[in-house]
C-alpha cells in the first residue's frame, strides 16, 4: 500500500527547487537527502531527492535531474508516496499509522460489529470515519449502510485497537452510533 508523505507545490527558484506540502510526522526520513519517492501520476517519478531544507516554515526539496524552474513546473501538483512497508513500526505502542487503522473491523465492547474504518480524517483532532454495515437487515448481511459514523479517535472511546488482529473496539457514549439515543 501506498502512503502520502506529500505533495510537490509551486517552483522556488530557479534551480529546479520547489516547495513540498508534508503529509507526514517524519519529514526528515521521508526527505532525507537520497530517499528514493514515488508519485501519483506515476509517469513523474519516482523522485530521488537531492536536497531539502526549510525556509520560512516551507519545505524547500530539491531532486535529481530536475534543474530548471520548467522542470520545477511540470511537477507541480503531484503526490509524493512511499510504500508503506518499507514504514518501521511505531515505538509507542499507541500510536498507529492511518493505513495500519484503515480496514479494520469496529466493534463495541459487547461485540456488536458496528462497521469497518473507512478513513482517518484529521480535522484538528483524529476522528475515525466508519462505514456501517447493515448485517441486522435481513436479505443484506454485510452490505454496507448509507453513510458514516464519525468517532473520536481518544482512548475514552476506542478502548482498544489489535492491528494484527484487524479489530478496533470501541466504547460508545451513548447517542453516538444512533442520535435518538442522545
Amino acid at each position: 500500500m501506498q502512503v502520502t508523505v506529500g505533495r510537490i507545490g509551486r517552483p522556488h527558484g530557479i534551480r529546479g527547487d520547489v516547495v513540498v506540502g508534508v503529509r507526514t510526522d517524519e519529514p526528515e526520513l521521508r526527505f532525507a537527502v537520497g530517499s528514493r519517492l514515488d508519485t501519483d501520476p506515476a509517469g513523474v517519478g519516482p523522485l530521488t531527492v537531492e536536497s531539502a531544507r526549510w525556509h520560512s516554515g516551507a519545505l524547500i526539496v530539491r531532486f535529481g535531474g530536475v534543474r530548471d524552474r520548467d522542470a520545477a513546473e511540470r511537477l507541480r501538483g503531484a503526490w509524493l508516496t512511499v510504500d508503506s512497508g518499507t514504514l518501521a513500526a511505531p515505538e509507542d505502542p499507541d500510536e498507529f499509522r492511518d493505513h495500519d487503522l484503515v480496514g479494520l473491523s469496529v466493534r463495541t465492547a459487547d461485540g456488536t460489529v458496528v462497521g469497518v474504518v473507512a478513513d482517518v480524517l484529521h480535522p484538528g483532532q483524529d476522528v475515525l470515519a466508519i462505514r456501517p454495515l447493515a448485517g441486522d437487515r435481513p436479505g443484506e448481511p454485510g452490505r454496507p449502510a448509507a453513510g458514516e459514523i464519525l468517532v473520536p479517535f481518544v482512548k475514552a472511546i476506542v478502548t482498544d485497537v489489535d492491528v494484527a488482529a484487524g479489530v478496533l473496539v470501541i466504547d460508545p457514549p451513548p447517542g453516538l452510533l444512533d442520535p435518538g439515543e442522545a
